[in-house]
């Protein structure tokens, strides 16, 4: 019983019980998006869904449509999401100079030390 309480109470859970429940939500804009920007290339090309279309009896027309739907899906995760998301994090979480690190330094600086004392071979 104790590993589950901890499994529980565990605060990753928590996190990801939130990011699943936005990345659902999200999911619904993302989903509405990819719609719109699919009727407005059906009021320039006649018809958003391409299903219908079979060169030379081939239906090709079912592929087209998933293609365009996850080039416009992956635009709006770009753009929307990606994209700002990067900004901010340069903006207000800069990326730390690269240095030596912590434990590197203190090992060098003892063999420095150790290096100038008298009497050593």
């Amino acid at each position: 019983m104790t590993g589950f309480k901890n499994f529980i109470l565990r605060g990753n859970l928590i996190e990801l019980a939130v990011a699943f429940i936005m990345g659902g939500a999200f999911a619904t804009v993302v989903t509405a998006t990819v719609k719109l920007i699919m009727d407005l290339v059906g009021k320039i090309g006649g018809q958003p869904d391409f299903s219908g279309w079979t060169p030379g009896g081939v239906s090709l027309g079912a592929w087209v449509t998933a293609v365009v739907g996850f080039i416009i899906l992956s635009a709006v995760v770009y753009f929307v999401i990606v994209k700002p998301y990067t900004a901010a994090k340069d903006r207000f979480f800069p990326a730390e100079e690269t240095g030596t690190p912590a434990d590197v330094a203190l090992l060098e600086e003892i063999r420095d030390l150790l290096a100038t004392r008298p009497g050593q071979v």
